[in-house]
């Protein structure tokens, strides 16, 4: 890239870090339009200006953006397929987020809230046998966490196993009495 070419960019970018430092989130937007117009590949600024546009609650232009940042990058990031299938999932579109969760866990088969979002698609396609071990998976990864907990006792609940669940009341009593108490309402059992 010459000189100038860096330099301008370089010179967006620390325009775009003063709108994100300012909370100017439109400014900063504004900036990347204007970078990505020039520069259509770069990574830094797709995956900005996706969360971007996913904050303000435009999540199709979101799913475009980062739609092109993984086609360009497939293994840049874990966490660029976790945001593109977390946004599939808002959207209802539960087979492409499944697909993108799968391929955050391929790079990445530790990172906890992957396993949760693929837990919670698989729930709305009613495949609750196999959100059991995306869930059961979550909980490993993140035992202090009360939303797999929770989660995972509701699909207990629903795959007629209320002892399973009752268990899991009963841990979440242990550092998450709110969140147990909850689910003794919802589920009307008692640890």
């Amino acid at each position: 890239m010459p000189l100038s070419d860096t330099l301008s960019l370089l010179s967006g970018r620390a325009r775009l870090l003063g709108a994100l430092l300012l909370g100017r989130s439109a400014a900063a937007e504004a900036v990347c339009d204007r970078l990505l117009a020039r520069w259509p590949t770069h990574p830094h600024l797709l995956a900005t200006r996706a969360h971007l546009r996913a904050q303000r609650g435009a999540a199709e232009a979101a799913v475009a953006d980062l739609e092109a940042l993984v086609a360009l990058a497939p293994r840049r990031s874990a966490g660029d397929w976790f945001n593109l299938g977390f946004l599939f999932d808002q959207l209802g579109r539960l087979e492409q987020a499944e697909t993108a969760f799968n391929q955050a866990l391929s790079l990445d088969p530790k990172l906890d809230r992957v396993w949760y979002g693929l837990g919670l698609t698989l729930i709305r396609q009613r495949r609750l046998d196999e959100a059991v071990t995306a869930l059961k998976r979550n909980t490993e990864l993140q035992p202090m966490s009360p939303y797999g907990w929770y989660q995972l006792a509701r699909v207990y609940m629903d795959r007629q196993e209320p002892e399973e669940a009752r268990r899991i009341i009963a841990r979440l009593k242990g550092f998450e009495p709110k969140v147990a108490a909850q689910l003794e309402r919802e589920t009307g059992l008692l640890a």
